[in-house]
């Protein structure tokens, strides 16, 4: 009889503050980890933000190498490594894309159960590394034992239809605690005292400033909103490898004294508080937790529709425009919204929707125990 939890292996590149990670540490806090603990093998050697809070739910952390194609033989000599001496990861859940093929047909080899996790849709950009990516990433469909999807369309565009569609897929929504995200008066009123937007109208974003999330658009949206009222901010929650880049472009745009750059936090809850009204016209996702959290905030929500039409709680504020718009359309979408009033009591809403992290916790701890015990005995 199984007496010590089962130990789940999360492959991932780092613990930082990204979507899936966030996802992964909701499901981590109230996950029954009597049951089952995670564990965390990472591809970098710099301490991720979540780190901390790992080890102290009794989560142990692995680093490796990070995957680049050219380094395979020593990529595949530490992950036999890995599972030689932890023989304990009999379930290995991996979140990353290009090296989930490697890391999985290794895992397979030392009799581990397989799942490959899609958060995304694919990277429109067209560029050298997406396209590797694709190739690298092609033939985990073939190797792993399940797979799980934030969404429909990420299954799809990571997996393939057929994948997508067998009974060895399912879409896993991104869940998160309801009563954490749900709008605070006191954190509203702290987050603008701080940053002295008391009386402001305030425009917000979460995300990492990366191309994925569209941040010059977003900044070029922003001027065109500034440019008919000076009375609006825009708090943007994050940070990435575009982080300088931006910030000089709000100097070329004259918007450097509206934009508040807060970095990249992990009580992000309150922030959404701080806010009148969220934005976020990515240009690529497969279903963003920071959606999710801002209708469970009550924010009124312009998002491109590139965002599969699943992220939609139906709550009536939740609207959708293309890229290919002008950033002066998304502004006058944006002034024509303003006067939208928060919508309350919005848990019973994501919790009907499909996004209570505890139903998800208690749904994804079911599926471990269950395929634990038929492949590897009670």
């Amino acid at each position: 009889m199984q007496t010590e939890p089962i130990r789940v292996l999360m492959v991932i590149g780092c613990m930082g503050l990204g979507g899936a990670e966030a996802m992964i540490m909701n499901l981590y806090r109230i996950i029954d980890r009597s049951k089952v603990q995670f564990d965390f093998l990472v591809h970098k050697g710099v301490k991720g933000q979540y780190e901390s809070e790992i080890e102290k739910l009794g989560g142990k952390i692995y680093r490796i190498d990070k995957y680049n194609v050219k380094n395979y033989f020593s990529y595949v000599r530490q992950l036999k490594d890995h599972f030689r001496t932890h023989p304990e990861h009999k379930i290995v859940h991996c979140h990353i894309g290009s090296a989930a093929a490697v890391c999985l047909r290794t895992a397979k080899k030392f009799g581990a159960y397989t799942i490959a996790h899609s958060h995304n849709t694919k990277d429109t950009s067209g560029n050298f590394h997406s396209v590797l990516w694709r190739i690298n990433s092609f033939p985990t469909r073939y190797i792993a034992d399940y797979f799980f999807a934030c969404s429909e369309i990420a299954a799809i565009d990571r997996f393939g239809k057929k994948v997508a569609d067998s009974d060895r897929c399912r879409v896993i929504y991104n869940g998160i605690d309801c009563d954490r995200f749900a709008f605070n008066e006191e954190n509203r009123n702290y987050i603008r005292k701080e940053y002295r937007i008391e009386n402001n109208f305030v425009v917000g974003h979460v995300g990492r400033h990366t191309v994925q999330k569209n941040p010059i658009f977003l900044l070029a949206i922003f001027a065109e909103i500034y440019r008919q009222d000076q009375n609006v901010r825009l708090l943007q929650v994050g940070q990435g490898e575009m982080t300088e880049q931006m910030k000089q472009r709000c100097s070329e745009l004259g918007i450097q004294d509206a934009v508040i750059f807060a970095g990249a936090h992990l009580d992000v809850e309150r922030y959404y508080s701080a806010m009148d009204m969220f934005l976020f016209p990515s240009l690529w996702e497969g279903l963003p937790v920071t959606l999710v959290e801002a209708q469970a905030n009550g924010l009124t929500i312009v998002a491109s529709n590139t965002i599969t039409t699943e992220a939609d709680f139906g709550l009536g504020n939740y609207y959708m425009l293309s890229c290919s718009c002008l950033a002066a359309e998304w502004a006058e979408k944006i002034l024509k919204l303003r006067n939208c009033k928060r919508i309350s009591n919005t848990r019973e809403i994501v919790k009907m929707a499909g996004y209570d992290v505890k139903d998800t916790a208690d749904k994804l701890s079911a599926f471990y125990c269950t395929h634990y015990a038929e492949n590897f005995g009670k």
